[in-house]
């Protein structure tokens, strides 16, 4: 048992609403006797309520934002951040960009033509002023190194798919747009105008993301950055002024369009994000990188070992939850009779009341335990025996909570498909379906998927990933037990706590073949996943769990961003160090799954579109 979601209250309006119109869809949950209150999903006033404070760039930044990730993990990017990019790729960089410049210098010349604002014209003239500032300190770079780059450098093929692309929405050639020379009335020039700067506004603001992230680790650097000049232009207040000003031009622009309209803007913004990461990932990078993961994998001698937790990690809610909604939704009203051929049942006043009890005794002696088991001062050295110790107390404490789950017979007469259309309804974090797709479908990552987690049922996850064509997964949690498809109310447990986790992983890598290496990674979130995720060679929490961070830093764990921390190891590899993970170092990387926004809506940026760069570029 992980914990349990107090039922008396929503705590989190999330589950609910996600369970009443996505779980019980079927006809026999809807026609289940019921006293609980769901609270109705946003309505669509409200959700445009907050559109209406947040113009169109701001809010086409945040919901593109996740593609922002990718670029930090290519190649060219990570060597440029670490400092130890081969200068001759960045000469080639510096002369696909002089390209790149010279387009967006002529779309803004056309998106002035364009606009009919005096305002609009003077920004847009004062935005190309700062695109022809920037070729003079790409010609700095040529002065430097005494070459003409342009000339010496033929254009690639991702370099002329942004800007051909860009130039074409710059003349008009976008859908619902006449023909250029056809644009007769000031509105349908000042639409092109808009659609141009759409274009363009997510390259100023990735611009001024990489600057920024860039600068942070610039103290990380004991000597001089060689592209220091590079970093603190992008990072510079007068350019980081430039992408806020384009984002302001589009706002202004688009305020008058239609819906339709805003929707192809919002079509070009992602378009033109992804043509950008593209040109990043087309820079050619010839020397040791630690990215992509996968890049000296070689599937006869080596094989991915990739494990995952599930229930928070993949999953938005946690399975407990699940689980205990199904049981109340489902349990007769306490003036109903039941069947004599069936398990008896708890009424679902009783259900709910119980769930709130075992809940609340959970947490509380979930509390106490991470207290008992804290050394009283922060260790200075890790040390992985001290916390396996520390942390077998609480794997009593996580079987005892099972067992209580067990005798209140709160998991009893649960019917198997309920649960099986629950799992195939389970709304998972953005990206993984896809993520586990990608690489259980590589044949040549010869990779093994393995899911070890505390859901009492593991019927649930198969279903959660059977949906998403992912019936390779290999799935280890605990399992209930059935009588003609209803629950008995018992467990078969096999994966309940910490140690029992731990165990699970190491009879895995036991039962591999000694003809290929392992390497070992392991995706988690909860204290649950703590000795797994630094057993792994690399081990990534997701999320932001003070109990894990809390306890792991007081054994002497350190966390590590995950894009800094893989700064550092290429940093390492352009010293001649070796970049090999290795388990039990004490290190481990962090990446938030879920990011709150100005708009006051989760952005979930999931482990697809986190480590997507970082494997398997």
């Amino acid at each position: 048992m992980r914990f349990l979601f107090s039922l008396k209250t929503p705590i989190k309006p999330l589950p609910y609403y996600y369970l009443s119109t996505r779980l019980l869809s079927s006809s026999r949950f809807n026609n289940s006797p019921t006293s609980m209150a769901i609270p109705p999903p946003p309505s669509a006033k409200s959700v445009a309520a907050v559109d209406s404070e947040v113009g169109l760039a701001k809010r086409s930044w945040i919901k593109f934002r996740r593609e922002s990730v990718l670029a930090l993990y290519t190649p060219f990017v990570l060597c440029l951040a670490s400092g130890n990019l081969r200068v001759e790729t960045f000469r080639h960089y510096i002369a696909q960009d002089v390209y790149f410049l010279r387009a967006f210098a002529q779309a803004y010349e056309l998106a002035e033509e364009c606009a009919d604002d005096d305002d609009a014209k003077i920004s847009i003239s004062e935005l190309r002023k700062a695109v022809l500032e920037e070729l003079k300190m790409h010609n700095s770079f040529v002065q430097e190194w005494g070459s003409d780059l342009a000339k010496e450098s033929s254009v690639n093929s991702a370099t002329v798919k942004y800007t051909d692309f860009l130039l074409a929405t710059a003349s008009g050639k976008v859908e619902g747009v006449k023909g250029p020379g056809k644009l007769a009335t000031p509105f349908e020039k000042t639409k092109v105008a808009a659609y141009t700067l759409g274009a363009m506004t997510p390259c100023m603001r990735l611009y001024a993301y990489l600057g920024k992230e860039f600068e942070a680790l610039l103290d990380l650097h004991e000597g001089s950055h060689p592209y220091r000049k590079w970093i603190e232009n992008y990072s510079s207040e007068g350019f980081q002024a430039s992408a806020v000003q384009t984002e302001d031009l589009l706002d202004k622009l688009s305020v008058s369009l239609t819906g339709e309209e805003l929707d192809i803007i919002e079509k070009l913004y992602h378009q033109a994000m992804k043509l950008e990461i593209d040109f990043f990932s087309a820079q050619p990078v010839v020397q040791p990188t630690v990215v992509p993961l996968t890049k000296e994998h070689n599937p006869a001698e080596d094989r991915l070992m990739l494990f995952s937790d599930f229930d928070l990690t993949c999953t938005v809610v946690d399975s407990s939850a699940i689980l205990a909604e199904i049981a109340i939704v489902t349990a007769p009203k306490s003036d109903q009779s039941q069947p004599e051929n069936q398990l008896a049942r708890m009424s679902s006043a009783d259900l709910r009341n119980t769930w709130g009890l075992l809940s609340r005794q959970y947490t509380e002696e979930y509390e106490q335990c991470i207290e008992s088991i804290m050394p009283p001062e922060k260790v200075d050295k890790f040390k992985y025996e001290d916390l396996r110790k520390a942390l077998e107390q609480l794997s009593d404490f996580e079987k005892r909570a099972n067992d209580r789950v067990i005798e209140s017979g709160v998991l009893k007469g649960l019917n198997h498909e309920d649960i099986k259309r629950a799992g195939e309804r389970l709304i998972l974090q953005d990206g993984c379906t896809t993520f586990f797709q990608k690489v259980v479908k590589n044949v040549n990552l010869n990779a093994n998927v393995h899911v070890l987690s505390y859901c009492w049922c593991g019927d649930l996850i198969r279903s959660a990933f059977s949906s998403g064509d992912l019936p390779e997964l290999n799935i280890h949690s605990n399992e209930f037990t059935f009588i003609e498809s209803i629950s008995t109310g018992e467990i078969d447990k096999k994966v309940e706590s910490p140690i029992d986790k731990v165990q699970a992983f190491k009879n895995i890598l036991n039962n591999c073949s000694n003809d290929r290496r392992n390497l070992t990674v392991y995706i988690g979130d909860s204290i649950g996943d703590l000795l797994c995720l630094l057993e792994a060679d690399i081990g990534i929490v997701i999320g932001s769990s003070s109990s894990l961070r809390r306890v792991a830093s007081q054994f002497g764990v350190s966390f590590v961003p995950l894009f800094p921390g893989l700064v550092k190891k290429q940093k390492e590899c352009g010293e001649g160090e070796s970049s090999s993970w290795k388990g039990l170092s004490g290190i481990l990387y962090t990446a938030l799954i879920i990011q709150r926004c100005d708009l006051g809506i989760s952005v979930a940026y999931g482990v697809n579109m986190v480590f997507r760069g970082f494997w398997l570029q």
